[in-house]
């Protein structure tokens, strides 16, 4: 194996392999970069068990001498590549398992490791296939996946369900306190589709994808999706079982009705959890609609003290005075991924689900569970 490209080609196709790259693992083979030297591209692969990327490099400055395929300890690889001069590099198998690379006046050999102990990735793409918007798809992540539980005891919440009925996509993520969902429509009408792609994937996945108008392809079977866009393969594992029927969830009335400007309610919320009586991420702040149609946002704290914030509702508010307590956390997180600068929070209760809902992201919710504080 020998050819020559471009270093900054290279490594910008590494650093995206590296989101692939495991680094514990009971198959020490993952820890590894394959590289396929082919007659006119190079191909890099990593995996680790949970995801795998696939990257097909056709670039005017590579120049291949000779055809081959090598594993290489993908840490110490990439950041030699990095920190290597020149603009361009060569890189070649030599005698004793070693690979060779040079660059400017660098000379490095490296251990391979042995390719056979690396698993047969199969990369499948199907006949048919579901294109979504390149931007689209990662304002659908954005906005659902940090929904996601990150415990482990119930693993199918770890995952962002998505679902196609006829031209409707919807995806729904939930830890069981909080979830959020965003449903839009897709170009063509497709057969209907159920699955569940683990939260931590779609984190990966989005930091990969560039934010532009192309056309990302969706490939699935029973076991694993494909996600395909421009050379890039990014295959993930999808999670077994039932997603829980969140549907009835949903509050379909709601007695009281009132809307903010998002910043102020998020920069009141915010001040308000510094004093919570219970810390970080899981302080709890208390939301009170006066007679005199103010809206306090407290928090109290013994130890500490206490911290009263008004903020004025922006338009004629709907319904009666209610006082309800919530975690910061999960309200933060929520108005974080609006668009809209004004939010509505629809509730049916003190101690029932509320909603919250932007002029401007359109299908598109975030629901909360409320918390007990007496």
């Amino acid at each position: 194996m020998n050819f020559q490209i471009n270093k900054d080609i290279l490594l910008s196709n590494l650093i995206v392999a590296h989101k692939a790259l495991s680094n514990k693992t009971p198959n020490p083979a993952l820890q590894g970069i394959k590289l396929d030297v082919l007659s006119d591209h190079l191909i890099i692969t990593t995996s680790n068990s949970d995801i795998a990327i696939k990257l097909v490099i056709k670039d005017t400055s590579l120049v291949i001498k000779k055809q081959g395929s090598v594993l290489i300890p993908g840490k110490y690889f990439i950041e030699i590549i990095r920190k290597l001069d020149g603009l361009k590099v060569v890189i070649s198998s030599v005698v004793d398992n070693m690979i060779r690379i040079e660059a400017d006046r660098s000379d490095i050999t490296l251990n391979m490791m042995d390719i056979d102990d690396y698993p047969e990735l199969e990369f499948s793409e199907k006949i048919k296939s579901i294109k979504i918007n390149v931007r689209t798809l990662k304002t659908i992540i954005r906005q659902t996946a940090f929904a996601t539980s990150s415990i482990e005891n119930r693993p199918i919440l770890t995952g962002v369900n998505f679902k196609i009925d006829g031209n409707k996509l919807t995806a729904i993520a939930t830890d069981s306190y909080r979830l959020s969902q965003k449903q839009i429509e897709l170009s063509e009408v497709y057969e209907p589709l159920n699955i569940i792609i683990p939260g931590r994937s779609l984190d990966e996945l989005i930091k990969v994808l560039e934010n532009n108008n192309e056309m990302v392809e969706l490939h699935f079977d029973q076991s694993k999706i494909l996600f395909k866009y421009r050379s890039l393969l990014f295959q993930s594992r999808l999670l077994e079982g039932n997603y829980p029927e969140t549907s009835k969830l949903v509050p379909t009335e709601f007695p009281i009705i009132i809307k903010f400007n998002k910043e102020n309610l998020s920069t009141a919320i915010e001040r308000a959890s510094l004093l919570s009586s219970r810390d970080g991420n899981n302080a709890i702040v208390k939301l009170q609609l006066r007679q005199d149609n103010i809206v306090e946002i407290t928090s109290n704290s013994p130890e500490i003290g206490k911290v009263l914030e008004e903020v004025y509702p922006v338009d004629e508010i709907i319904g009666a005075p209610i006082k309800i307590a919530f975690s910061s956390k999960y309200i933060l997180d929520a108005l974080k991924i609006f668009n809209s600068s004004e939010i509505t929070i629809n509730f049916t209760g003190e101690i029932r689900p509320f909603i919250i809902k932007g002029d401007y992201d359109e299908n598109m919710l975030q629901l909360i569970l409320p918390v007990r504080t007496e």
